[in-house]
């Protein structure tokens, strides 16, 4: 009875891992929800310009950027698993140091940590859900990664309740229960058995055992920059996008709720999917409603066209990233990290040049730039997850 216990043991799908996880995801959305609703307040604050918060945001995006290349360099070194608690603590410690900062200097110190520690838990997290789902022999990705938009949702709400306490208060408290929730996770991630596991043998059944050159990493990082241009531009285009067609702000704001609430139902059923009809097929039909949706939406011209628009966008990407972080495990650590900077490239340069073509012609004609993009993911999907 105990070697048939022990056996069954060491089988069993570890749960407790995944949970782990679920929590690392959910602070990730928690923490860059209440970042990004507070911005307008923290620039209060500081009393600095519009030009002095593009600095401040620049090192956000620096710090991530560095985050994710010394992620990778620690996870395959170490193990991912040390990538967890850690990070996370300075997380919640920089969100809240971010309150407390009133002059530029020190909020771009305090911003540019808040992305370096953003980075580091982006790579553990996914190199250790890569492992788990190899454990799980089946698809887990997506619905890990759905935790990170039900956190940014709860955030979001989070922040709409509590509009009336000082931004500094809030940012203290969250930041705060993100740190004390990590630390009292250490038991946790010491007894969990797979966050840093490398065999090959229990990976899922419909997974072949191939290698991952570096041209492949490339790519999939070509088209998480892709995918995650058109996440930048829902962010902060889509309620500019009503409010060009005429809408009320509250008409507007709902333009991103919708696009959020669609993508994180597409990623609970994203596993599902990618399990019965594989990577490829998930990823290039998501991409082609992506581009149809928010296309027609653009074409049509009108706020209900237009919400539909980015509600197909946020359905369609949903299962892309999740199914490229999976593909890209095949090369370990690093190549997850690279796959990650990249992409994180389109997200944060991406709203710009939106904006830079927004000045030449107009909000609508520059949305037109997703929606390309969104084509090509479906038209070249293939090529980096046929063999995946």
């Amino acid at each position: 009875m105990t070697a048939i216990a022990s056996v069954e043991q060491r089988t069993a799908p570890p749960a407790r891992d995944r949970r782990l996880l679920t929590g690392a995801f959910t602070a990730l959305g928690v923490g860059m929800a209440i970042w990004g609703a507070r911005i307008p307040a923290v620039k209060a604050a500081a009393h600095i310009s519009n030009g002095q918060l593009s600095i401040v945001l620049l090192g956000a995006a620096l710090g991530i950027v560095i985050g994710l290349q010394i992620g990778g360099r620690v996870a395959h070194r170490s193990g991912p698993s040390r990538l967890l608690v850690g990070p996370t603590v300075g997380f919640g410690l920089a969100l809240a140091a971010l309150g407390q900062c009133r002059t530029l200097p020190t909020l771009v110190l305090a911003a540019g940590l808040f992305g370096l520690t953003h980075g580091l838990l982006d790579v553990g997290s996914n190199a250790c859900a890569v492992n788990v789902e190899r454990a799980y022999r089946r698809r887990i990705m997506s619905s890990v990664h759905c935790a990170y938009s039900a956190g940014a949702l709860l955030g979001a709400a989070l922040v709409a309740v509590t509009a009336w306490v000082p931004h500094d208060v809030a940012f203290a408290i969250g930041g705060g229960a993100i740190a004390l929730a990590a630390l009292a996770a250490v038991p946790v991630v010491q007894t969990c058995t797979c966050l840093d596991a490398t065999e090959q043998a229990s990976e899922p059944a419909d997974t072949p055992k191939t290698t991952l050159p570096r041209t492949g990493v490339w790519l999939l990082g070509a088209l998480a920059a892709a995918v995650l241009l058109g996440e930048g531009a829902a962010a902060d285009w889509s309620a500019v996008h009503l409010r060009s067609l005429g809408t009320s702000e509250a008409t507007a704001a709902l333009a991103y709720a919708l696009y959020s609430a669609a993508m994180m139902t597409g990623r609970l059923v994203g596993d599902r999917l990618t399990s019965r009809f594989g990577p490829m097929a998930v990823v290039r039909a998501g991409a082609a409603i992506a581009a149809a949706g928010l296309g027609t939406g653009l074409v049509l011209g009108t706020p209900v066209a237009a919400l539909g628009g980015w509600m197909a966008l946020g359905l369609g990407l949903s299962t892309a990233v999740p199914c490229l972080i999976s593909a890209a495990g095949r090369g370990g650590p690093r190549a997850v990290a690279a796959v990650a900077a990249t992409g994180y490239v389109g997200l944060l340069t991406g709203p710009a040049a939106i904006g830079a073509l927004a000045s030449i012609t107009t909000v609508s004609a520059s949305l037109a730039l997703p929606v390309v993009l969104a084509a090509a993911v479906a038209l070249i999907a293939h090529r980096a997850l046929e063999s995946r």
